[in-house]
């Protein structure tokens, strides 16, 4: 952008300030109107686009994703549905939970839980809520047993409640013989009873898990206590919290960061201009957002807490400027051009760099990735137009007698402040000490690589609650009474030219035998506690068939003996659940994997445990074995986030690159401005791997975030030393107004945001946290990386820097005379 055109737009803004102030309230408003309307009103605004949001994980992938793709097919063939589990634990009562008043208590629950249906508003006349006909708890199962040889008698496991303590034991014992029900709803230790729950939809897993804590709410007193978890039910519920979340860490943080502003300037209306850009540019982003039809996912939820900081940035540095100069002349007009003619340029690039930093995400193939990165870019290009026109108009709408006091009360920029002491000395000492500067930070980046070669790529959506949240109480208690509260499902299907050919594959007993095998060498993996299979169904039947006896507890020797005990099977109360293990037509089966952990490192740790036994034992048919269900497809994205993140950040490192070449017209100084950014980015990720925090979600995008920040203080540092060299003609003359007003400048700003977000640490929520940590250090440590690092290479390479300027002398005398 050219003088003149910076100069007018600055003389507009000046100039007509009412006009540029109306304009930006008007054009904020009419943004948030076109995207509330719609919802609000959608008989009159039906055709544009109402606020739609989306709080499932699995959209992390696009509907096409072949992963996706399959996991539907598959669900819709076995007819397998999301489910809520819970669990009941009696830990007080000798007999566990199978004792009469428990049983009752668990009996009604069920009954109960069989009827939370609830109209669905998209299908007149359809209901969605719990699917009772595939519920899975005591009283909604058969017990299979030998009715004689060659009989098999199937009745309810617990058709009442339980009058008497041996007929509750009875049901123990019954339970604990069936594959199907053995740690899965029982618990070995009887402790512990389990309750599946499948979901019309997952996203009626938060409306579900309400209803049964409402029911259950009196049970206190009576020893049995309620666990509910699942993936669905923690996916749902963080979505739900995440708003009310949203609702209150982003404007507790925007009060903290007006408080350290408030504490720096002392000066309440010229704060205000700030607070206003940044809930402007959210704001419009935001509705921009609605407007453009992109759903509000999990992660564009977060695109306020991101635009906030990023948008106060470039007003600190205006403000700060502007605290500084406005003293010198007492003429507000002739300040903000000052300022704004020292600051405009750097602005201008460091939102460039931040907006190419955030675009970079539109290269990840993870579309709510991509939504939130553009989002991001165009917020924070908002942020940059409503700075530059909307405080100078701001400031010259202001009396001048509202200015009284304003800046450093002498108007002497260097008054002695604590701060102004210590920036002083630290000019000092980096540039006396350049090269022990630059040793301890080759030692940082030594140790950051090691810290990145211990980063574990992992995710599980319970942790993002915090370790006592129910849900998380939930997960451990349950996972250490059964085989697994996380569901993995892995199908088997004919493969290649033999799909249409093979014919009842799942009849052969070799077949049968080998899936047995598979299962046995997937609970080898320590993960998976249990899994449950069409052979668990054939063994079951056949050893009730011939009497009961523990010897007959396997795989008939012929597929007609096979045949049998699947068309005995059938004449259970519940015949549909062999068609949740196998289709009718025996050529694809699923087996049912329960782990006892939901991060994706266990689960990758199970499938690699399936491609070794099967290279190691090729399938005596022609069938290959896919995983579906929500734990392999959070592997799935999670991998995909880190290999497009990786992507992205190289892409984006690249084009700030070329930018600062383009900004100071020198490859050189381009690399040197890139440097503190490339500390900043491992020191923050080293420190990820050596405390062993894992490389999650929030981490990943943070990347983006590390990137579009890091660079913004060091192109104001060199931009400033530039200018400065040009005017005092040496670098060393240069280091006294550099850690004079630039420095403090960096210095408020690290300080304003990185404090402004620590109270994001008192979210109840991880992701918020993580965020908050990461922000306030990504923040602080740029901007002490761009005051050690930079100086220290400036003073190294200044030859080569500022090849036509007169070199001052290095002795005492000389460095002395520079840096005072």
């Amino acid at each position: 952008m050219s003088e003149n055109t910076e100069s007018s737009w600055l003389q507009f803004a000046t100039d007509r300030p009412r006009l540029t102030v109306w304009a930006m309230v008007v054009a904020t408003l009419a943004l948030v109107a076109l995207a509330a309307l719609p919802s609000v009103w959608p008989e009159r605004f039906g055709l544009l686009n109402p606020l739609t949001i989306d709080t499932d994980p699995e959209n992390m992938l696009s509907s096409d994703e072949p992963v996706r793709v399959f996991h539907d097919d598959m669900k819709e063939q076995f007819s397998l549905y999301d489910m809520v589990v819970v669990g009941v634990v009696n830990e007080s009562n000798p007999d566990g939970v199978f004792n009469v008043g428990s049983l009752r208590r668990i009996y009604e629950l069920t009954e109960y839980a069989s009827t939370l249906r609830w109209p669905d508003p998209d299908n007149p006349g359809r209901q969605e809520g719990v699917v009772e006909e595939d519920m899975l708890a005591l009283s909604r199962v058969d017990n299979i047993e030998q009715e004689g040889v060659g009989s098999v008698r199937f009745s309810w496991l617990m058709p009442e409640p339980p009058d008497t303590r041996n007929q509750a034991l009875a049901i123990l014992e019954r339970a604990q013989r069936i594959p199907l029900f053995d740690n899965t709803l029982v618990s070995a230790d009887g402790k512990a009873v389990a309750l599946y729950l499948p979901l019309t939809s997952k996203d009626m897993s938060y409306r579900v898990r309400e209803a049964l804590l409402d029911k259950v709410a009196g049970w206190k007193d009576t020893g049995d206590q309620v666990y509910i978890t699942g993936l669905p039910v923690a996916e749902d519920t963080f979505g739900v919290q995440m708003f009310y979340q949203m609702a209150i860490s982003a404007p507790l943080a925007m009060l903290v960061i007006f408080l350290v502003m408030w504490w720096f300037f002392r000066h309440v209306r010229l704060i205000t201009s700030a607070m206003i850009v940044a809930m402007v540019a959210a704001a419009s982003t935001m509705a921009l957002l609605v407007i453009s039809g992109s759903t509000v996912h999990i992660m564009s939820s977060m695109i306020p807490v991101f635009i906030m900081p990023i948008a106060v940035l470039d007003a600190v540095h205006i403000l700060s400027e502007f605290f500084d100069r406005y003293p010198l002349h007492r003429d507000r007009h002739r300040a903000i051009r000052e300022v704004m003619g020292i600051l405009f340029k750097p602005m201008l690039f460091t939102t460039l760099t931040t907006m190419a930093g955030f675009a970079s995400l539109a290269l990840t193939p993870i579309p709510p990735v991509q939504v939130f990165g553009i989002f991001i870019a165009i917020g924070v290009f908002l942020a940059w137009l409503c700075t530059v026109t909307f405080i100078p108009a701001y400031i010259m709408l202001m009396p001048e007698r509202r200015l009284t006091g304003f800046g450093h009360a002498a108007g002497d920029p260097d008054q002695d402040t604590v701060m102004g002491r210590w920036l002083r000395r630290l000019g000092e000492g980096v540039v006396s000490h350049a090269r022990a500067v630059l040793v301890v930070t080759m030692v940082v980046v030594v140790a950051a690589g090691y810290g990145i070669s211990l980063i574990r790529i992992n995710d599980n959506p319970v942790k993002w609650f915090e370790p006592e949240h129910p849900i998380r109480v939930a997960d451990r208690v349950l996972n250490e009474h059964f085989g697994g509260t996380y569901m993995a499902y892995l199908a088997l299907v004919p493969e290649g030219d033999n799909a249409a050919q093979d014919n009842q594959i799942f009849k052969r007993p070799e077949v049968l035998r080998y899936i047995a095998r598979l299962q046995q060498r997937l609970g080898e993996t320590g993960v998976v506690g249990k899994s449950n299979s069409v052979a668990d169904l054939v063994k079951t039947v056949h050893r009730e068939l011939l009497g009961g006896d523990a010897g007959a507890f396997r795989i008939p020797d012929s597929p007609a003996a096979v045949a049998q005990t699947l068309l005995t099977y059938q004449n259970g109360h519940r015949p549909q659940d062999l068609w949740h293990f196998v289709t009718p037509d025996y050529r694809r089966a699923s087996i049912w994997v329960q782990l006892t952990s939901g991060d994706n490192r266990d689960m990758s740790r199970v499938v690699q445990a399936l491609d070794d036994f099967i290279a190691a034992n090729p399938p005596p048919a022609s069938i290959q074995a896919r995983w579906f269900g929500l734990n392999y497809i959070n592997v799935v994205w999670q991998e995909k986030m880190v290999s497009g993140m990786a992507m992205a950040l190289f892409g984006s490192f690249v084009v700030v690159l070329l930018l600062m070449a383009l900004l100071f017209r020198s490859l050189l100084w381009g690399l040197l401005c890139m440097i503190p950014l490339t500390v900043t980015i491992g020191a923050i990720y080293g420190l990820i791997g050596i405390v062993g925090k894992n490389y999650d979600m929030p981490v990943a995008v943070l990347s983006a975030l590390s990137l579009g920040l890091a660079v913004d203080y060091a192109i104001h540092f060199l931009a400033r030393t530039r200018a400065t060299q040009a005017e005092t003609g040496s670098w060393r003359r240069s280091v006294a107004p550099m850690f004079g007003e630039p420095a403090r400048a960096i210095t408020r700003n690290a300080i304003v945001l990185g404090v402004g977000f620590l109270p994001l640490l008192a979210a109840p929520l991880v992701p918020y946290q993580t965020v908050g940590v990461f922000i306030a250090a990504i923040l602080l440590t740029a901007g002490l990386s761009t005051l050690l690092i930079l100086p220290a290479l400036v003073t190294l390479l200044q030859r080569w820097l500022f090849p036509g300027a007169r070199r001052a002398a290095p002795n005492p005398q000389n460095q002395e005379e520079g840096v005072q």
